[in-house]
């Protein structure tokens, strides 16, 4: 439940930012009257994402054997590598969201009305729904289906509230907090997310273990228990693990954040003498 309620939660905020945005820059432009357009072009996006995780699910449910394996472990992987993609551009873009959204928005209605803001919202919204459908699709082959499900229903509840909250009230949410906590986790997520997805890849022969059963923690943490699950479903646990896992795990975990650390030197790095003026 925790991964589906973690993952709903960052993506349904992000969603919540989003529409807050749009609705906002109406506004601004004394256009309130195309509100129900943003909601219906975010509703549309929500509804597109609804249906890849439906057909994405069953078309995993269906495959049996070395099949499922494979696409299970493709899954994985493909989450892993758009979660990353996630957590870099919003490191890189998350200052300009609000500049950039208003912008679209102000060309919109000034080029094309209804139609066109209609697109920005949907647009907008459905990069979050592609990339949470997706997210949580790798997440119910990791866990149970019925416990992420719920956990994604608890997370957006929560989002929309916060949402809610923080543009209809004097509520001040520390959103650089919010974002760098969930923002850890979901790398920790991500990580576990490559090791299971190397897993599959493992049964399904497509590459080798390396060495089988590097080590067996299963004695002092079964990861059949109630923790085991958890720390299963949240970073990937699992207790004899191949060196073929271990190395992808942390070998993600390494670049991944050398590459934060890098951009974040960037970002902080004065400008050049030369630059200056």
């Amino acid at each position: 439940m925790l991964p589906g309620f973690l993952l709903s939660l960052r993506e349904g905020f992000e969603m919540a930012l989003v529409i807050g945005i749009l609705l906002g820059a109406l506004g601004k432009l004394k256009r309130s009257e195309l509100r129900p357009t943003v909601w219906a072009g975010a509703l549309s996006a929500g509804l597109a994402s609804l249906v890849t995780a439906l057909i994405l699910y069953r078309l995993g449910a269906a495959l049996e054997g070395k099949a499922e394996q494979l696409f299970e472990g493709l899954t994985m992987l493909l989450a892993a590598g758009l979660l990353t993609w996630m957590i870099f551009w919003m490191a890189r873009q998350g200052r300009r969201i609000k500049s950039e959204l208003e912008a679209g928005v102000s060309q919109a209605t000034l080029r094309g009305g209804q139609q066109a803001l209609f697109f920005v919202a949907f647009l907008a919204a459905l990069r979050e729904g592609i990339e949470l459908a997706l997210f949580l699709v790798a997440a119910t082959f990791a866990t149970n289906a019925l416990l992420t499900l719920g956990g994604a229903v608890l997370g957006l509840v929560t989002a929309a509230a916060l949402g809610w909250l923080l543009f209809q009230s004097t509520l001040r949410l520390d959103m650089r907090l919010f974002f760098l906590v969930t923002g850890g986790l979901l790398i920790l997520f991500a990580g576990g997310l490559v090791a299971q997805g190397v897993h599959e890849l493992i049964e399904a022969g497509w590459i080798p273990a390396i060495v089988e059963n590097l080590w067996n923690t299963n004695l002092v943490l079964n990861e059949d228990g109630l923790a085991g699950q958890l720390l299963k479903a949240l970073f990937g646990y699992n207790g004899n693990p191949s060196l073929t896992e271990v190395l992808a795990y942390f070998t993600y975990l390494a670049v991944i954040l050398s590459g934060l650390l890098y951009s974040r030197v960037r970002t902080l790095a004065p400008l050049k003498p030369e630059n200056r003026t």
